[in-house]
């Protein structure tokens, strides 16, 4: 009776096409394992950093409202929140704390925070939270009122002139809440005075020529208002 041998191959015997496709699965196999690894991974941090955001205050906490903010729960359902975003960012305290929140969101959701946020607001919104950002302190955990300086008169002109900037659909518009937002923050009338030398250093206009053109005639007068009500200085 013969027996019968099992053939078997030497790695020298493999043909070429048999090497391709070991080579192909064997790629296969190591790019998947690396892949599920890295998304256990990202799955495990963000679950850690989503434990954070109960703690008010916290960069994880931060980094989850200004996600909210991007996804809006207004009546409509859609866009961004630009009054939340906005009070978040007034919110957090400094340049450093910023900077943790930014790595908190990459944490929490795998994506640049800033990238979004250019993705989710116009060019003169994004220069106006830019603006927001700059005029904060370098260092520093607990929220500060804005500051009279120099710093500050020219966040606050560099926001308004993004509200006078936006555009609703290719069409000029004005950003009133934007503008509201900067006149509330401001403490004294010298504040907005300052901050008029201020525009007009940047941008070579007049603020109050500006803020005639840029409202109505029904909207100029109780914008002004806010600002006459406060202290001169």
């Amino acid at each position: 009776m013969k027996t019968q041998e099992t053939s078997t191959h030497s790695p020298d015997e493999f043909t070429l096409k048999e090497k391709l496709t070991y080579g192909i699965v064997g790629l296969v196999v190591i790019g998947g394992s690396f892949f599920i690894g890295r998304s256990l991974i990202r799955k495990a941090r963000a679950t850690s950093e989503e434990k954070k955001t109960y703690e008010e205050g916290n960069p994880a906490t931060f980094a989850k409202q200004i996600k909210m903010a991007f996804e809006n729960d207004n009546w409509m359902g859609w866009g961004t929140d630009e009054e939340a975003l906005r009070k978040t960012l007034q919110a957090i305290p400094s340049k450093d704390a910023m900077r943790k929140v930014i790595s908190s969101y990459q944490k929490l959701y795998a994506r640049s925070m800033m990238a979004d946020m250019q993705s989710e607001l116009t060019t003169s919104e994004y220069n106006e939270m830019l603006a927001i950002i700059a005029s904060k302190p370098e260092t520093g955990n607990a929220a500060v009122l804005p500051q009279s300086s120099p710093l500050q008169y020219q966040s606050w002109a560099k926001r308004l002139k993004a509200a006078f900037d936006i555009t609703y659909w290719m069409l000029p518009g004005t950003d009133e809440d934007a503008i509201k937002a900067v006149f509330m923050e401001m403490r004294s009338q010298a504040d907005f005075w300052q901050t008029a030398q201020a525009y007009q250093a940047l941008y070579n206009n007049d603020l109050m020529n500006d803020l005639k053109s840029e409202l109505e005639f029904w909207e100029f007068a109780p914008m002004m208002d806010i600002i006459m009500k406060k202290p001169q200085a």
